[in-house]
């Protein structure tokens, strides 16, 4: 049994194109890591992301074909020019802390500059303190603007 640690170098990251049962699991066991009170989307939600150019979901197979990890990259034109926001980067608990999400960052941030977006902006929970440090190490900022949320989808 080895106690060697697995680097980025021991997965794959590419754009996900299409819906497999590995994609499904994986999105059942990562999604409630990631945000736990927020149910996994179902196959026609799934279908759905993965239909819309906009959006560029990019995903971490380990050798095995298993998805550890993954992000989210949306793109939008508004009149100031093209934008990117990245959202939903979730590394399995078992994988954190080898530079995976580091890795999957990187291949969201050149699609972002490969598609020409000047801005790519992102929010984090600040107890998230793992992923904020690693944001900053990769150049992201605070900006200072106000950020206002209203849930659609809760009780009022």
């Amino acid at each position: 049994m080895s106690s060697q640690q697995p680097s980025p170098s021991d997965f794959t990251i590419g754009r996900v194109t299409r819906l497999t049962p590995e994609l499904a699991e994986a999105m059942d066991r990562l999604i409630p890591q990631l945000s736990p009170g927020r149910r996994p989307p179902s196959e026609a939600e799934l279908l759905e992301m993965l239909g819309d150019d906009r959006v560029h979901l990019f995903a971490a197979r380990s050798a095995d074909g298993a998805i550890q990890g993954m992000v989210a990259l949306v793109f939008y034109r508004v009149p100031t020019g093209l934008r990117a926001r990245i959202e939903d980067v979730i590394v399995c608990e078992s994988e954190r802390g080898h530079g995976l999400g580091k890795a999957l960052m990187l291949r969201a941030m050149g699609a972002a500059r490969e598609a020409q977006a000047h801005v790519l902006d992102l929010t984090s929970n600040p107890s998230r303190k793992e992923a904020n440090a690693l944001y900053l190490r990769l150049g992201f900022q605070p900006w200072k603007t106000n950020v206002y949320r209203k849930l659609l989808d809760a009780d009022e």
